[in-house]
């Protein structure tokens, strides 16, 4: 395997790996905090702030990604502040690359950890908080464990959707090798080079396994915590 692959291609693969795991765990609490404000909460505002979360799944990505670059990047209200206050920068960065995959990541992860949270039968939580248990208790021991098969396949969706990330990923941070290229942006430039074809094809093999592999092993884990549920319910 390893003579099979260059070691630029393993520099790839190993960017890829290490931008998606960021993006996923960076946005795992928002997107779980999301889900169950949008799941279990009603108040004003929260058919846009439900648009606001799915918006990356319907506009282009490059719209997202130029959008990013507009609040993040060195000229940007948000961007300019970190760069003055605190020498944080995202533009050219695997950073960067690690926050585009997280917006793009993010309404998969809301999707499926609220579909998992409504699942929850509120009567089981409302009989926790009749015995004794505080709101937060109630939480923690009944309302998250119940979710957790949402959130599992929510974690595994948003690292496998942050390893196809490509159109704001390219957008934002441009497409600098050992800094931003991961395996999309690596594929789209071998397809611009004549005779590249080979390492297209061991770069496209690699995806493909990865997601591949990274949805099976999510189905694996809603079935061994729906399993462990069951058996505790």
């Amino acid at each position: 395997m390893t003579a099979w692959l260059s070691p630029a291609e393993w520099e790839v693969i190993a960017l890829s790996l290490r931008v998606s795991a960021v993006a996923m765990v960076a946005t795992l609490p928002l997107a779980y905090a999301l889900a169950w404000l949008l799941a279990r909460r009603r108040f004003a505002g929260r058919v846009l702030l439900d648009a606001a979360v799915h918006l990356p799944l319907v506009v282009p990505p490059v719209v997202t990604g130029w959008i990013l670059l507009i609040v993040l990047g060195p000229a940007g209200p948000v961007g300019a502040w970190l760069q003055t206050h605190f020498g944080i920068g995202f533009v050219f960065r695997w950073t960067g690359a690690a926050i585009a995959a997280a917006v793009m990541a993010l309404p998969l992860m809301v999707r499926a950890m609220r579909l998992s949270i409504e699942a929850v039968d509120r009567r089981v939580v409302d009989a926790a908080r009749t015995l004794g248990a505080t709101r937060w208790r109630a939480f923690a021991t009944v309302t998250l464990p119940l979710s957790m098969p949402g959130i599992l396949a929510g974690a595994v969706l948003g690292f496998a959707r942050s390893l196809g990330e490509f159109g704001a990923t390219i957008t934002f941070v441009s497409n600098i090798p050992g800094e931003t290229q991961t395996l999309p942006l690596a594929i789209y430039s071998g397809l611009q080079v004549p005779g590249a074809e080979a390492a297209v094809t061991r770069l496209a093999i690699v995806s493909v396994v990865l997601s591949v592999g990274a949805l099976m092993l999510s189905e694996w884990l809603i079935r061994r915590s729906g399993a462990g549920n069951s058996h505790v319910l």
